[in-house]
């Protein structure tokens, strides 16, 4: 049944890949579905991040019993930042309705403010972003005490109050915009006075009020110091219905980032003003407190306090698509028109499709980064793949310089940490280039590999960034109510074996050859010049060479440059490097291929009395792709191998990239031999080295 699943998603993936590649003007571009949107995954970086568990918030419950499971969670936290004052105070949004504070010093935790018990009407009891959803200190909060909460109401709030901006059709919720004065901005719980902003109408319990926040990079006497930005969802199925077409109406506020001013007073409510730099401030008919539009679920955004102080955006998708987009003022993001460089169709509930030949009139503003979903074959279209972007920031902080000039984010659902580089995120009006995406580990502070999974304890992390003044990494989750900061980084597989060396064995007397009379050692080099064959007993390489000499090694660094002997117009031709072997039925290697289609192919296995198991960390079984492949050509190539024994890291270079082409994690074997050979192709073998610690 394996091989059979292997066999559809691989011509899935094929079909995919004649689809995409159709040239311009072509008539399947507008009437063919894309099955794999985006082909390349995020790409192992290398990297991880070393996590301390800094508090614990309270246990809280929605304003009623949820009949979504989804947030039934140990509180909804979901941001971390510090106040603008240098008091080193942070603070902490919960959805349920508590805005807590926390000692950076001592994890400790109080309530500021009971938002929840502030509004009667109050709402978090349906749709994933309702409640209290997020607070934004104002820049000058140190001397005027003020800062701003966004909220949703239901019940009575529909009959009692209305709608500041157009709502939308049956309107069964409303957001809300509150001001906050405090007496004393010192104090550690609020006392003082609020009023309320703006209040907008939503149909739908989800894709409502996101953040909202201020420009950092904003000094007293900027254009954009004091304006309060707003990240406005669109209030869910923006696509079809009654409020289909929302983000892209410009005279409705759902769908949209909008830009205000406080302490004006030239809104339609007198209780705000309208920048009059707003992209459509004073046109007929368009809502100009709109700062950007054509948006889904705007989750997060924010701006790079370095390099040329860019906004960017981290947009929740639809069908497949998670995408960071630069925001300018007056850009359109394309939704539901398009979903990242996709074309979105309404009548097509499972696919996207490509743009249209005539597209660049649109002037829609494309993803400089994006990851798809890659749901599994037998996904029906209608259910939850498990995927939203939750967006971070760049980070150019002091005391983790790995990160520097790295936009980091994280999934919300599955916990994957990610990142791209800042320089890398351009726009392509085109939509074709993206900045490559990067995967990160996780270590808690004893070196220990860990998931975000783990760490909050399910499998549905809820995952999210915040920063403190400095621009530090925090992570929290929904799941157990934890906070973590970032104290570090580490590389992956990053032990230094260096108690024995091995090197200059090139002569037949130090090697253990499976068929002895299929290899050559003229003396440089190792050669396998007769391809092997299958033998009874598990599914493994056909045909190797041990390493005999020397004492049985631990954690180990194996360099060496490997080339593929056999024809290059045979595409599932491959090396393999065997490391920690045991016997001829127990042992690791990593498979060098140029084909990465087949589960086979391309990757890192481990035999244990039984057939390979595929272990690396970049095998896609839905979309049945590995890492990119290694070996293509007929050159020499530099390839390094690194086992960590204590960890069970497993990670695989070539040619000098100082990032890994595939990574794994197991504690199988923690010793072994070291050895080159194939399944049943022929290659080579030279300069190898052995850096490593002796087995204990």
């Amino acid at each position: 049944m394996k091989r059979l699943r292997w066999c559809l998603l691989t011509t899935l993936a094929m079909l995919a890949a004649l689809i995409t590649v159709l040239p311009a003007g072509a008539q399947a571009r507008d009437d063919a579905p894309i099955l794999d949107p985006i082909p390349d995954d995020p790409a192992p970086s290398g990297l991880g991040l070393v996590l301390k568990e800094v508090a614990q918030l309270p246990k809280s419950e929605p304003s009623a019993p949820p009949t979504d499971p989804r947030l039934a969670r140990w509180n909804r936290i979901n941001h971390v930042g510090e106040l603008p004052d240098h008091s080193g105070r942070l603070y902490v949004p919960d959805l349920n309705g508590n805005l807590y504070f926390l000692d950076k010093k001592t994890g400790k935790s109080h309530v500021y403010l009971d938002v929840k018990g502030a509004f009667p009407d109050f709402y978090s009891a349906a749709g994933l972003g309702q409640g209290f959803g997020f607070v934004a200190f104002h820049p000058d909060f140190k001397k005027n005490g003020k800062f701003y909460t966004a909220h949703v109401e239901s019940g009575n709030a529909l009959t009692t109050k209305t709608p500041d901006l157009t709502p939308q059709p049956k309107t069964g919720y409303h957001g809300v915009i509150d001001e906050w004065t405090a007496d004393d901005p010192k104090a550690q719980t609020f006392h003082g006075t609020h009023r309320e902003l703006l209040r907008i109408g939503f149909a739908g319990r989800v894709h409502n009020l996101q953040q909202i926040d201020f420009n950092p990079n904003a000094k007293p006497g900027d254009a954009d110091y004091g304006k309060l930005y707003m990240s406005v969802g669109d209030g869910g199925n923006g696509n079809v219905g009654d409020n289909g077409g929302d983000p892209q109406n410009l005279g409705v506020p759902q769908g949209k980032i909008l830009r205000i001013d406080p302490a004006g007073n030239n809104s339609a409510n007198g209780k705000y003003g309208i920048p009059a730099d707003n992209p459509f401030a004073g046109q007929s008919g368009k809502v100009g407190e709109i700062y950007a539009y054509g948006m889904r679920d705007p989750h997060r955004f924010s701006w790079d306090t370095g390099g040329t102080h860019r906004m960017f955006l981290a947009h929740i998708g639809e069908h497949e698509i998670e995408s960071i987009h630069e925001v300018k003022s007056g850009d359109n993001i394309g939704w539901s028109e398009r979903e990242g460089a996709y074309t979105f169709r309404k009548d097509d509930r499972c696919h996207l499709y490509p743009l249209p030949a005539d597209d660049a009139k649109y002037n829609y503003d494309y993803p400089v980064a994006a990851y798809d979903h890659d749901p599994p074959a037998d996904w029906n279209c209608s259910s939850d793949t498990g995927h939203a972007i939750s967006g971070g920031y760049v980070y150019r902080g002091a005391a983790l310089p790995a990160l520097r000039g790295k936009y980091l984010f994280t999934d919300i659902v599955d916990g994957r940490l990610m990142y791209t580089e800042e320089s890398e995120m351009k726009r392509d009006p085109a939509g074709k280039h993206r900045a490559q995406i990067y995967s990160l580990a996780a270590y808690d502070t004893k070196g220990n590999p860990v998931t975000m999974k783990q760490l909050a304890g399910d499998d549905r992390v809820d995952l999210r960034y915040g920063s403190d003044a400095k621009g530090e990494p925090y992570l929290l989750a929904k799941a157990n109510g934890k906070i973590w900061k970032v104290v570090g980084t580490k590389s992956y597989a990053g032990c230094r074996p260096n108690d024995v060396r091995e090197s200059r064995v090139m002569s037949a007397d130090n090697w253990a050859p499976v068929t002895p009379s299929k290899w050559r050692f003229p003396g440089k080099e190792v050669v396998l010049a007769e391809a092997g064959s299958e033998r009874p007993g598990p599914r493994r390489p056909f045909e190797y060479a041990v390493l005999k000499s020397g004492p049985v090694l631990g954690s180990s660094k194996i360099d060496a440059e490997v080339r593929l002997d056999t024809p290059v117009d045979i595409i599932n031709r491959d090396v393999i490097i065997v490391f920690g072997y045991q016997d001829d039925t127990h042992f690791y290697y990593a498979h060098l291929s140029t084909d990465n289609s087949i589960y086979p192919h391309n990757g890192i296995f481990v035999v244990n009395g039984a057939d390979r198991l595929r272990i690396d960390q970049q095998w896609n079984a839905n979309r049945s792709h590995g890492a990119p492949p290694t070996i293509t050509d007929a050159d020499w190539h530099r390839v390094r191998v690194t086992h960590c024994a204590g960890t069970g890291e497993i990670a695989v270079y070539v040619d000098g990239s100082t990032r890994p082409a595939m990574t794994a994690l197991d504690k199988t074997f923690t010793s072994g031999r070291v050895g080159f050979g194939s399944f049943d192709n022929i290659g080579r073998l030279r300069d190898l080295t052995v850096h490593a610690n002796p087995a204990r």
